[in-house]
């Protein structure tokens, strides 16, 4: 998928920065290709529960950030993250005291 259709899906309005930035975490992310799509579809999945996929300010990775005020629904989506990185192999980072995760990339 182009960076610019990724973007726009993910919500950003992509100009230069953004997609230079979006470049560099492909690059950093492992295997970055063979996760994509699920990338995709867990950012769709969790827009249900108050949560989304985003660029890293931070890090040069995607983050999964979980915004919910509910806590059955930030539990829902803990539960979608966990059979997401499972299914798909993906390998995450959780923040400590954070409702985010870094998508570090595909594990073997």
């Amino acid at each position: 998928m182009q960076n610019d259709a990724m973007l726009i899906q993910l919500g950003y309005a992509p100009n230069q920065t953004l997609v230079q930035q979006f470049e560099k975490i492909k690059n950093n992310t492992k295997d970055y290709a063979k996760i994509e799509k699920h990338i995709m579809d867990l950012h769709d999945h969790l827009k249900v529960n108050n949560a989304y996929v985003a660029l890293s300010n931070s890090k040069d990775y995607l983050k999964i950030k979980i915004e919910s005020d509910s806590e059955e629904l930030v539990q829902e989506a803990h539960q979608k993250v966990k059979h997401f990185s499972d299914k798909y192999k993906v390998k995450l980072e959780k923040i400590p005291q954070k409702e985010t995760y870094y998508i570090l990339g595909f594990h073997h």
